[in-house]
């Protein structure tokens, strides 16, 4: 009988052996993982240990408005923490949740439940502290209490222009108008600052500190004159009650340059007490100056009018026989008071705001003549502005499936068509600026750490000769000063250029024959014009609903105090001089 061999190792031998070497392979190459391939990465979870970091908010840069008065800043604040490491010190904890609660009108109870719900971690306590309190709090120096730096946006003006200027979210970032369009410019970078801390979270002395600066966010000027925005927004929350009208806007311009001076819509946010979880709110922040598509009515009878003198079809005592109604489409088009005048001429045809006359121009004109001075004039595209949410406007065009021949006849006096209130103004503002169509815009400067951009007035295109637009405005010069009966848009020491306009609201059925939208479109002074100013009133009530009724006063209005303002002397002094 043979004996087993004891010095030869078995299969379990080996698999022993081979665990062993798998093993120490495995800690080699976890060795190499750590120390060689995320070296740099876990000194950095190291040193964060024994290291305390704080970010240092950037401060948004401002809101100016043409004066460089703020509509929008930032001032400094502090949020207020509990450190629940040091918290778990249950002595000191209650002590500071006492001081805590004492310095900040709150419940010690609740501070020290906040602060020792875990053992680790920070809880926050109050946010944008005013700078001057937390100074004193942190003099006091609660233990397990810390500030850090943060920022508060504030609205020097109120809820002027609030749905333009916009308004800024807890995150920081701008939820809409200037605040969100410009949030990148004006947001900044943020730094931070680190220090080195033992276990108990202290500061160690003389330790290595890190710093990186933030870096402040740009400033936005816009071109928005707040005293005039003021006048605009007064102006029309008293048409607003005093006409019983569900809604409505303003625009004042610099016809020459496109310089929006004011831009009111109502309804309107109220910037100090903004609640994000109102259902309304969309519509509240709404800019529907720029958002907003109307049918202008009897203003755009100006553009009507351009048209046919720039083809040199007519000039202004051009006559047709007014009979108070037209066929035209197979459709009878009659004037708005259902009147008739007879022989009448192209200025007396304006005075009057008769549609047979638009529909007469219309038809000499042309279709295709008709629609091309429309896109000439800007309708139909964005203005480019530079505001988020503008509307372009819409009309159809003989190449539609859906235009009709009698399109021609209602768009010729601003029916079956729509626009923005911003679009309008800037189409009739040509006839003050020469015949030239200038860009609106509403950003004059913007100042960031790096760079300064200014914007300057833009030319888009010459829509009708000079002539033409002279002709034109002194027609809208008569409507306002050679009517014998006065005018509503009339001030008083001033002459002044315009027309009013007057639609039916459209609904999916048609026209609501009860509800108009009443607008006026004008300029003061006429013999150097210095603002331009669309008022559009949204379905008045209470027995006045005509544009010459409701929009023509609130021009009046507003102009005397905007030129007052500006101490434009009047050209018809109201006291006579000894």
């Amino acid at each position: 009988m043979t004996s087993k061999r004891t010095d030869q190792l078995t299969w379990r031998h080996w698999t022993l052996a081979g665990l062993v070497l798998l093993s120490i392979l495995a800690v080699m190459v976890r060795l190499y993982q750590v120390q060689i391939l995320n070296h740099e990465g876990y000194l950095e979870q190291a040193a964060a240990t024994r290291q305390g970091a704080a970010t240092l908010p950037a401060p948004r840069g401002a809101i100016l408005d043409k004066t460089g008065y703020p509509l929008a800043t930032s001032v400094d604040t502090w949020d207020v923490y509990i450190d629940r490491f040091l918290w778990r010190d249950r002595e000191k904890a209650l002590r500071s949740a006492s001081g805590l609660a004492d310095f900040l009108g709150m419940s010690p109870g609740d501070l020290f439940d906040a602060g020792t719900e875990y053992d680790t971690g920070d809880s926050l306590v109050v946010r944008q502290l005013d700078y001057e309190r937390g100074l004193v709090l942190d003099d006091l120096d609660l233990w397990g209490v810390r500030l850090l730096p943060s920022s508060k946006r504030i609205y020097p003006e109120g809820d002027l222009a609030g749905s333009l200027v916009g308004y800024v979210g807890r995150d920081g970032v701008g939820l809409w108008g200037i605040e969100s369009d410009f949030d990148s410019t004006l947001e900044g970078h943020d730094g931070w600052t680190t220090m080195e801390r033992d276990a108990l979270g202290r500061p160690i002395a003389f330790s290595r500190q890190n710093y990186k600066e933030p870096i402040s966010g740009g400033e936005v000027q816009l071109t928005i004159d707040r005293f005039i925005q003021a006048i605009v927004e007064d102006a029309l929350k008293t048409a607003l009650e005093k006409y019983n009208a569900r809604s409505g806007s303003i625009i004042v311009m610099d016809p020459h340059t496109g310089e929006v001076l004011a831009m009111a819509s109502s309804p309107s946010v109220d910037l100090d007490h903004v609640d994000l979880n109102d259902p309304n709110l969309d519509q509240l922040v709404k800019n529907h100056a720029v958002t907003d598509l109307y049918e202008p009515g009897s203003v755009l009878k100006t553009l009507t009018t351009a048209t046919a003198i720039d083809l040199g079809l007519v000039g202004p005592e051009s006559t047709y026989d007014d009979t108070g109604a037209v066929e035209y489409g197979g459709y009878t088009i009659r004037n708005w008071d259902l009147s008739a005048h007879g022989l009448t001429t192209v200025r007396e045809y304006l005075q009057a705001s008769l549609n047979t006359g638009s529909v007469w121009l219309a038809d000499m004109v042309g279709p295709d003549d008709f629609y091309k001075y429309l896109a000439k004039f800007g309708l139909g595209e964005q203005t480019h502005v530079g505001l988020s949410g503008e509307g372009e406007g819409t009309y159809r065009t003989p190449a539609s499936p859906d235009w009709y021949p009698v399109d021609l006849a209602t768009n010729s006096y601003g029916q079956g068509l729509a626009v923005t209130p911003l679009q309008m103004l800037t189409a009739v503002n040509t006839f003050a600026n020469g015949g030239v169509l200038m860009r609106p815009y509403i950003v004059s400067k913007v100042v960031t750490p790096t760079d300064v951009r200014t914007y300057e007035p833009v030319e888009v295109r010459r829509v009708v000769t000079e002539e033409t637009a002279r002709t034109v405005y002194d027609l809208m010069h008569d409507v306002v000063e050679g009517q014998p009966w006065g005018h509503g848009a009339q001030v008083p020491g001033y002459e002044v250029a315009g027309k009013t306009g007057t639609t039916l609201v459209s609904i999916p059925t048609g026209y609501d024959i009860d509800s108009t939208i009443a607008s006026f479109a004008g300029f003061i002074p006429y013999n150097d014009p210095k603002i331009s100013v669309l008022v559009k009133i949204d379905q008045p009530s209470g027995g006045l609903n005509l544009g010459g009724q409701v929009a023509a006063p609130v021009f009046s209005d507003l102009a005397a105090k905007i030129m007052d303002y500006l101490r434009v002397p009047p050209s018809d002094p109201l006291v006579s001089q000894p």
